[in-house]
């Protein structure tokens, strides 16, 4: 009898002592979940800090830095769009185009219908030659009815279709892209090297003119006016322009352009 009662204390002992255990693995559990719950906001506010300095340090030309902390920011909250946005676009300026691409895909892949990812991709897809596939992510972007920045993805494809020579495919774009800002200056640009290859000259005058009062004068830029200002038959303005491209740009490939065009002019 007393080795029976043994016997049932050790096998309630032992229940209890199970259930004991089984109860704080439970209670142990709830705690574990429940801090990783509340750290979920925390790392996602983490995530979009190490983004934003991301883009400073970018700014700053501190890319190692940059990557780091957008590196950083994945791990962080893996479904950061802007994270993935941003270093691919890091990637791409770094002249890195499988580490772009990849992340590009990667960020398609968490807002496939995104308009502002694919403008951004659209945008590097042109920059790679790849421009089908650009105007497909572009056209994501420009007819999506939410999205505010359309405008600029049809800036974007207007000025891809101008790399393919596709101008009758450009202009209708860019000319949309204007009537809704004025001053976008890859448009402008855009439809002032239209004018070049169709033999619109005036018509190129007044776009490179507009982007001139709203941009700095680039090389490409005051070789595009040079062009309108030649065909034109405006031998002082040509010669102004010519003379400013080559004391402000005069290791670029369009000073040297000029100066193979006008070799009897003093142009410096």
């Amino acid at each position: 009898m007393i080795k029976n009662i043994t016997i049932i204390i050790s096998v309630v002992l032992a229940l209890f002592i199970t259930g004991c255990t089984s109860n704080a693995s439970i209670s142990t559990n709830s705690a574990l979940q429940k801090t990783v719950k509340e750290s979920e906001p925390k790392l996602k506010e983490a995530a979009e800090m190490n983004v934003q300095l991301a883009v400073g340090y970018i700014q700053r030309k501190q890319y190692n830095a940059a990557r780091g902390k957008l590196e950083k920011a994945i791990k962080q909250n893996p479904n950061n769009v802007d994270a993935y946005k941003t270093l691919a676009y890091l990637y791409a300026l770094l002249g890195m185009k499988d580490e772009a691409e990849t992340k590009y895909q990667e960020a398609l892949e968490l807002k496939p219908e995104d308009p502002d990812l694919s403008n951004f991709y659209g945008t590097f897809l042109c920059s790679i030659g790849k421009n089908d596939e650009a105007q497909e992510k572009f056209q994501v972007a420009y007819s999506n009815p939410f999205y505010e920045s359309a405008y600029l993805a049809e800036s974007n494809a207007g000025s891809c279709y101008v790399e393919q020579g596709e101008y009758a495919k450009a202009e209708p774009l860019l000319r949309r892209s204007l009537r809704i800002n004025p001053k976008i200056a890859g448009s402008l640009i855009s439809m002032a090297e239209i004018g070049i290859k169709t033999d619109r000259f005036l018509m190129a005058r007044a776009y490179i003119q507009r982007y001139h009062d709203a941009s700095k004068p680039t090389a490409a830029s005051l070789w595009v006016q040079i062009q309108a200002e030649k065909a034109l038959g405006a031998n002082d303005h040509y010669v102004r322009y010519a003379r400013q491209l080559i004391r402000e740009f005069p290791d670029s490939d369009e000073a040297g352009w000029v100066e193979a065009e006008a070799r009897h002019l003093p142009l410096r």
